[in-house]
């Protein structure tokens, strides 16, 4: 596990993933089997991963990959390192022959991130890319209204993500500084555009079109060490998508923007026959028969509650960590082959889309999206 002296690849991988399925278990197999996990962390800082292990009674780090790598008792290895730093690690694992599961974007270049996938596939490593927010309860509930087919047919998509990164100066900024360092592989389209690329086509189809603009609205940030800085990546991005089978989708993107939603990141789908509005934990729906009728009137005050209009959607189930269900779909993968199709090809779309939506911004026109 490279990677995990890092926020999400401490919170999100090892303590909510791989530690929590040890905790319960291991990972349960078709046949009645279980499989534990034996985590070796890798890192840079000897330091930092000696708390890590003491904290957690992990016997195993290393600041040596090449060391780890060469063990024959590991057989996954997962990335979860800036990105800069991730397609030589991972070519490096797929060279001695590990699967490799990797958090996005895989690369920070389609071509370096097709490359990857290209030699997963020549030296036959099963590989997998993390794609969490399919799994967040809010998106598995509209999931369920797709398949149900509540929606008739499906006319567009609005999201809108984001909140207000402070700005360094007054009050300590929530993101690591090199967010918003072109130089150093920061930017939101780079981050965000790779989930909206595996959200749109795993929930409504592939993208076929991109227009983009993406902007740096705070110019200025100070870092770590209470230095300021120029902002040379993009802190906002609004996009148009045009997806298979005609649906619109809309998403705006920023880390310069406050909420004034439900919840941090929403989806709003209207089609023929009702709507939904769907974020991180819950979904609301509006059906056709109950749809108001709402009149334009500027010289008269609203006297209605268009959020009364719409119905909570029911869990009907008990929703698990995102990650730590992907984690166990993965380790399945490996051990029994089960079906797992987040693979490093759709990662490459992931990256491929935000390299045409920076292009898009650049050249100020819509792109097409090769199949």
């Amino acid at each position: 596990m490279n990677g995990v002296t890092g926020r999400m690849g401490y919170r999100q991988h090892l303590v909510r993933s791989v530690l929590a399925i040890n905790e319960q278990g291991g990972v349960a197999l078709s046949g009645g089997g279980r499989v534990l996990l034996r985590p070796v962390l890798v890192g840079r800082s000897p330091e930092k991963l000696a708390k890590l292990s003491a904290d957690h009674g992990i016997a195993d780090w290393t600041t040596d990959l090449d060391a780890a790598l060469a063990d024959d008792g590991n057989l996954i290895y997962f990335d979860a390192q800036v990105t800069q730093a991730r397609v030589k690690a991972v070519l490096t694992a797929i060279e001695a022959g590990k699967h490799v599961y990797v958090e996005k974007p895989t690369a920070e270049t389609f071509e370096d991130a097709r490359a990857l996938a290209e030699a997963a596939a020549a030296r036959g490593v099963k590989n997998g890319v993390v794609q969490d927010k399919l799994f967040l309860p809010g998106l598995l509930k509209l999931k369920r209204l797709i398949d149900g087919g509540f929606f008739g047919r499906i006319l567009s998509v609005r999201g809108e993500f984001g909140y207000w990164v402070f700005e360094g100066d007054w009050q300590a900024a929530q993101r690591p500084s090199w967010n918003y360092r072109a130089e150093d592989g920061g930017g939101i389209v780079l981050d965000m555009f790779p989930h909206w690329a595996y959200v749109l086509e795993n929930l409504f189809g592939r993208v076929r079109s991109v227009y983009a603009q993406a902007v740096t609205h705070i110019p200025e940030r100070v870092d770590e060490q209470g230095e300021t800085y120029r902002a040379t990546a993009d802190d906002a991005a609004y996009g148009v998508f045009e997806l298979e089978g005609g649906i619109i989708a809309q998403i705006n993107s920023s880390w310069s923007v406050r909420v004034n939603r439900d919840e941090l990141v929403e989806f709003q789908v209207d089609g023929t026959h009702g709507s939904a509005v769907a974020g991180l934990r819950n979904c609301r729906v509006q059906h056709r028969a109950t749809t108001p009728k709402p009149v334009w009137n500027p010289d008269l005050p609203v006297t209605a509650r268009f959020r009364d209009d719409w119905q909570e959607v029911p869990d009907n189930e008990e929703f698990d960590n995102g990650f730590k269900i992907q984690w166990e779909r993965f380790v399945r993968h490996v051990v029994e082959d089960a079906p797992f199709p987040y693979d490093f090809s759709s990662g490459a779309r992931g990256v491929r889309l935000a390299e045409l939506g920076l292009r898009s911004s650049a050249e100020g026109r819509r792109l097409v999206v090769e199949p």
